[in-house]
């Protein structure tokens, strides 16, 4: 008994702290659905959802299978935003790289049941005034597709992280970097911001450049995954470290030899050796990462640490997905 009454006292503790009374009938929930609809177009966004009002929606699921359904955009607009602060690829913006129709799999915030089809997220994202939600047709898709779509909120619905409540402005934003070639040893930015904030949510697909000739050891061709992930916060000339390495820093280990894996946490969604190609989410919900007057996020392709060079990295193409909350 005297357990649940502590438990009690520390809820209403915390329900103090936060500073905002609310009763169950503050909450809202909302929600709308597409079936079997031709709706997509390449040549304009078709609207799934437009919501007048304060809150969060918190699920998106989509269904498709059809050529290119892959790479439908779904663009998300908060607060009467003329340029979405979210624009994704449907599979990219779900953690998943190069068409990967591996199914079924799924954690709390991300997964895909259906191999080419039934890619759904959770992701809190928060509004204050308003939320449209768009889709569009990929130019390699056909016109008159069927199409699903799930999508629900709830009104008045705080943002927390790690057990922390968000401020009421925090918005999510997605940061994208799109086919970028980094020679060998390159630092480049995956995310350059002023404001305050925490990161959420870092997706990475990567594909090596194989070389005419064989590396000395068959493993080096990867070496491009010897990265560590750098932050610099507040304009700091001195990194903070991620990881000791780029498949460290998903929770994978030695070039990710034991292939593909979903966990709450991170996850490999595409792997193939041959082709140095790989594709990876990692979340920062529960292992929280916030930073204070602006933040630079950068990878490197392949590493350099005291004056040693780690192996031989090729030239590799990425394209990064970078999901910030800011305020």
């Amino acid at each position: 008994m005297k357990q649940v009454v502590l438990i009690i006292i520390f809820l209403i503790d915390i329900h103090c702290v936060f500073g905002q009374q609310l009763s169950v009938k503050d909450f809202k929930t909302f929600s709308t659905i597409g079936k079997q609809s031709d709706i997509l177009q390449k040549d304009k966004e078709a609207e799934l959802l437009t919501y007048s009002g304060h809150g969060t929606v918190t699920h998106m699921w989509f269904g498709g299978a059809f050529k290119g359904y892959e790479q439908t955009r779904i663009r998300i607009y908060v607060d009467g935003e003329e340029k979405p602060g979210i624009d994704m690829e449907l599979f990219l913006g779900n953690g998943i790289g190069f068409n990967d129709q591996s199914a079924p799999w799924g954690i709390d915030k991300i997964g895909n049941t259906g191999g080419n089809s039934g890619i759904y997220n959770t992701y809190k994202i928060p509004f204050g005034k308003s939320i449209r939600i768009t889709a569009q047709l990929a130019d390699s898709a056909e016109t008159g597709q069927p199409f699903w779509w799930i999508i629900h909120g709830t009104e008045n619905l705080p943002i927390n992280l790690a057990g922390v409540r968000l401020p009421d402005n925090a918005r999510l934003k997605l940061y994208k970097l799109v086919k970028y070639t980094a020679k060998p040893f390159e630092e480049f930015n995956m995310c350059d911001v002023s404001e305050n904030g925490a990161v959420y949510q870092v997706t990475m697909a990567a594909k090596g450049t194989p070389k005419v000739r064989e590396a000395k050891d068959n493993w080096m061709k990867l070496s491009f995954l010897e990265s560590c992930i750098r932050a610099y916060i507040a304009g700091a000339k001195t990194p903070l470290f991620l990881s000791s390495g780029l498949e460290d820093y998903f929770l994978g280990t030695f070039y990710f030899q034991k292939g593909k894996y979903y966990t709450p946490i991170a996850g490999l969604t595409h792997f193939d050796a041959d082709k140095l190609e790989f594709s990876a989410y990692r979340f920062h919900d529960e292992d929280p990462f916030f930073f204070q007057n602006g933040l630079r996020l950068t990878n490197r392709c392949g590493e350099e640490l005291n004056g040693f060079k780690f192996w031989d990295p090729t030239d590799t193409e990425y394209t990064t997905y970078v999901w910030l909350y800011q305020w």
